[in-house]
């Protein structure tokens, strides 16, 4: 039994030792996955900013501003400009491959240029990292000078796991391992009570005491005990000829109820006095200043 012991112990600590580890490991790659995407969705914006510089250069203007890139959803971006431009469709769709294939988790596309006014579609198209589906057309056709915007979608990468969906679901896994492990230990052997404690009799002398029933049986006569004074007797009856100190008492019979009253105590040793006087051998004395003590002479 020691040695089996001893095993699971050494077990217990490495086991211990795994599951901290494992805790260290995905805190770690939570934060490095999220550290990791934020960098490249800030890459994305500056490369989408890059696509509008292009632009307005293509359409002559080299001195008004990119308005900053919004993100309308999670996989959707809006490029805008301070002043009103023109463009060729072919030279969009070529600045945006070129640009937007330096951006590693953009392979497939979908570009639509809004009119500011009315958000009415005045061109689109479509880029597949296959290029047999991509959809381009139109492309001969400059368009009208206006106020435009540029809607791009990006089709996911991906399921995307928040940082913290990522890390409570591992945590979760990791508990769950841990309950296993701790579900598997052997269990501690039950103390074994005295065959008194077991039965709920106690012999005091020519008393018997039946703590279940809340009795005692002096010389064939039943007296009928309170539940306090069973609970008070058992504790005695657990201890002959011992010190019981009072504050023990106090504590173990009323503190459950939360009031613990000095005097009440008095009262049911008193009570417990008088039942146990047909047995001159047995009885109650108070130890001044520790506590009482239950004596009985052979």
């Amino acid at each position: 039994m020691h040695l089996s012991q001893n095993f699971f112990s050494v077990k217990r600590k490495y086991i211990f030792m795994f599951i901290s580890l494992s805790l260290i490991f995905v805190i770690c790659a939570a934060f490095s996955t999220e550290d990791k995407d934020d960098f490249d969705f800030a890459k994305r914006e500056v490369l989408l900013r890059r696509i509008g510089h292009e632009l307005l250069l293509q359409s002559g203007d080299s001195t008004s501003r990119v308005l900053p890139v919004k993100k309308i959803t999670e996989n959707e971006y809006q490029i805008s400009f301070e002043n009103e431009l023109t463009f060729q469709p072919d030279s969009l769709v070529n600045i945006t491959k070129r640009v937007l294939a330096k951006d590693p988790l953009s392979s497939d596309y979908i570009i639509n240029v809004l009119n500011c006014a009315n958000s009415s579609v005045a061109y689109g198209y479509s880029v597949s990292k296959n290029k047999k589906d991509d959809i381009v057309s139109c492309i001969g056709r400059k368009q009208p000078k206006a106020c435009y915007m540029i809607n791009i979608k990006f089709k996911p990468t991906g399921v995307n796991i928040p940082k913290g969906a990522y890390l409570m679901g591992s945590l979760s896994f990791l508990a769950f391992i841990g309950f296993i492990f701790l579900r598997s230990k052997p269990s501690k052997p039950r103390k074994v009570l005295p065959e008194n404690q077991q039965t709920g009799l106690f012999t005091l002398g020519s008393v018997l005491f039946d703590e279940k029933n809340r009795k005692l049986i002096i010389n064939e006569k039943t007296i009928d005990l309170t539940a306090t004074e069973s609970r008070v007797l058992l504790i005695f009856a657990s201890s002959p000829n011992k010190i019981i100190e009072r504050s023990r008492l106090q504590k173990e019979i009323w503190e459950d109820d939360g009031i613990i009253v000095g005097r009440s105590l008095d009262m049911f040793i008193s009570k417990l006095r008088k039942k146990l006087e047909l047995d001159p051998n047995i009885k109650i004395v108070v130890i001044r200043g520790k506590g009482y003590r239950l004596e009985i002479n052979s």
